[in-house]
């Protein structure tokens, strides 16, 4: 790989934005940010000429890109090619998605997974099978099932690629989440109808997160705040919001933002088209439904929803950046993704003042 100097750009780096500045590459890594003036001897000169440089965006929550849904066509194939269109809209890591599915599906997809390499593959989200089906959204209500210790042990017995879980809090005992979080996942409450108290308590018990806010849960209402409600008003718990103005308008965004600061990232809940097995994606207006017009998935990149939450829900782009790198790289203890730091990887996107992407950087490498 060539030592690469960026230069003529505004760096965002996570915590401060810098001009007049070069960020070096090497073998991969980020080196380091230098005054231009005193750039080392063998760089080769990237200008960017005017434009923003961030790192490259990380999304928790995505079930395939393109035509490739790898729910439905689990292969090392469709893993491949759902990563490289991934990286070439600014993506450079993610966590790959199956909605509740029969065990069947969900053993043979970590079967494949466990084979599949890949520097922007974080692993496996299993969002399900242990929901409550009374806020199933677009998920099968029949493949919903209770959690117990066998049936966890079943599913993750071995296990090296499943790396995140949205469970329902209010659906699992004590003793089994606690059996549940010796598997180390990242767990996320989510599709849950969960009380205030119910919420509360697993985030007390240790839930660090939360699926898709506002989508699939229990509202905040005046007299019972739910789960909505639980996540505001907890100092600990994150959680994950689609900003496609779809799934959630962006004046709830705004609210969400107002109150929950740091604690609230960004993913993209992106599906693809598809006519097979159980999840049959229609592209409509922006967004994909199930043949019965329940809304079931993004139509949006992450780098189209840090736009949205600069054009329409009036976040700071500096702060609609870490919604995307930061605060989701923080939930997977990485210090080595979603910042420019010196050691970190130098995954990187270039992009336009008018949030156009120009470049993308994947591992030192320039992509276009």
């Amino acid at each position: 790989m060539k030592k690469t100097a960026l230069i003529g750009g505004k760096i965002y780096t996570g915590s401060e934005i810098i001009e007049q500045r070069a960020l070096l590459l090497d073998e991969g890594k980020i080196i380091g940010i230098v005054d231009e003036q005193d750039l080392p001897g063998g760089y080769q000169l990237l200008d960017v000429k005017g434009t923003n440089i961030c790192a490259g965006l990380i999304d928790l929550q995505l079930y395939g890109d393109g035509s490739d849904l790898y729910s439905a066509e689990l292969t090392l194939d469709s893993l491949e090619r759902i990563s490289n269109g991934l990286i070439d809209k600014g993506t450079t890591s993610y966590m790959m998605t199956l909605a509740t599915n029969t065990i069947q599906v969900f053993k043979e997809a970590i079967r494949i997974a466990e084979d599949y390499h890949h520097d922007a593959f974080l692993g496996l989200h299993l969002e399900g099978p242990f929901l409550n089906a009374k806020k199933r959204g677009a998920h099968p209500e029949e493949l919903i099932i209770t959690p117990t210790k066998e049936r966890i042990k079943d599913l993750l017995q071995g296990n090296k690629v499943v790396k995140m879980m949205t469970i329902a809090p209010e659906c699992i005992s004590d003793d089994v989440l606690e059996y549940l979080q010796e598997y180390r996942l990242l767990l996320s409450a989510g599709h849950s109808n969960a009380t205030f108290e119910e919420g509360t308590y697993g985030y007390d018990l240790g839930i660090p997160t939360s699926t898709h806010l506002f989508n699939a849960m229990s509202p905040l209402h005046h007299r019972e705040v739910g789960l909505v409600g639980a996540i505001f008003n907890h100092s600990k718990a994150c959680a994950s919001i689609i900003v496609d103005g779809h799934h959630v308008s962006f004046e709830a965004v705004k609210i969400a933002k107002r109150q929950m600061g740091e604690r609230l990232f960004m993913i993209t809940d992106a599906v693809a088209a598809c006519t097979k097995g159980i999840y049959q994606h229609v592209l409509n207006d922006g967004y994909y439904a199930l043949p019965d017009g329940t809304i079931s998935g993004a139509a949006i990149s992450l780098f189209e929803g840090i736009r949205n939450c600069v054009e329409h829900v009036g976040i700071p782009l500096d702060e609609a950046i870490r919604m995307a790198t930061t605060y989701p790289a923080k939930l997977l203890q990485r210090s080595d993704i979603g910042n420019l730091n010196p050691g970190s990887i130098a995954n990187i996107i270039v992009f336009t003042d008018d949030l156009k992407l120009e470049h993308v950087i994947f591992k030192g490498e320039l992509r276009y």
